[in-house]
């Protein structure tokens, strides 16, 4: 009769590759194949396509038209080696973005992990979208970006005429997930913008960032950019407490420690 796991209520509270245990000086066989499979993921995640067309469609109703562009990487193989080419559209795949200016443009691509943007595209959005009407948020026609990087969507910012971008993209795959969607807010897209202009909010998924905490957040800090004219570092999320959660709560795992 086998000994019972030590360490399976503590990975119950993470689904981080934690309290592995050991047999000898080796993993379980359990934990290796757990690692083997994980790892299998992740690749198949990386080199999945996206569907377009079909996610397009589905998320068209929400918005005035839809526009599917690619970047400057023709394939998968060649974005995964050529990261530049990933932030930038296809020569004259700019044109086709012309739309009368709004506050909001609202860009999903691709990225490392197409499974995520699959996944939770359209529920986060689902999530966010009310919130920006009742705010009184414009927003252009939605844009699906193949092959892309997150600078891509400065340049079509710029040419939507947008105050800024809410990007959703696909973060690359980890052991413990992926399907993470990231969603990235830049205001006053231009190229040549940089990582420290922009804002994030990670690791939105099932196991995760929740899409009501998610868009709880982003509503915040697209207010708050709005108002002030800025994202990036110089923007904090000091958003009282994350949707679900009153205030003064107890922290997860932190008890005596309030929610901030």
């Amino acid at each position: 009769m086998s000994e019972p796991d030590a360490w399976a209520a503590l990975r119950r509270l993470t689904s981080a590759r934690i309290a592995l245990g050991r047999t000898g000086v080796s993993v379980p066989t359990d934990r290796a194949l757990e690692f083997q499979a994980a790892h299998a993921a992740a690749r198949t995640a990386v080199h999945e396509p996206l569907d377009a067309p079909a996610l397009a469609q589905s998320l068209s109703p929400a918005f005035s038209g839809t526009d599917i562009v690619r970047t400057m990487a023709p394939d998968r193989a060649t974005y995964l080696r050529r990261p530049d080419l990933g932030r930038r559209l296809a020569e004259g795949a700019g044109d086709a973005l012309l739309s009368p200016p709004a506050d909001i443009a609202v860009v999903v691509v691709d990225g490392l992990s197409a499974r995520a943007v699959t996944a939770h595209a359209a529920p986060f959005l689902e999530a966010l979208l009310p919130r920006l009407d009742e705010g009184g948020y414009s927003r252009t026609p939605l844009t699906v970006v193949l092959e892309g990087r997150v600078a891509v969507g400065d340049e079509i910012g710029a040419a939507r005429g947008a105050a800024m971008t809410v990007m959703l993209i696909g973060e690359r795959p980890g052991l413990s997930a992926a399907d993470s969607l990231g969603v990235y807010l830049t205001y006053g897209p231009q190229p040549g913008r940089r990582d420290n202009d922009r804002n994030c909010i990670s690791n939105i998924r099932e196991g995760g960032l929740s899409y009501e905490q998610a868009a709880y957040r982003a509503h915040y800090l697209i207010h708050e950019a709005m108002r002030r004219k800025l994202t990036g570092v110089a923007l904090k999320d000091d958003t009282a407490a994350p949707a679900g959660l009153t205030a003064g709560s107890p922290a997860f795992l932190l008890p005596n420690h309030r929610t901030i």
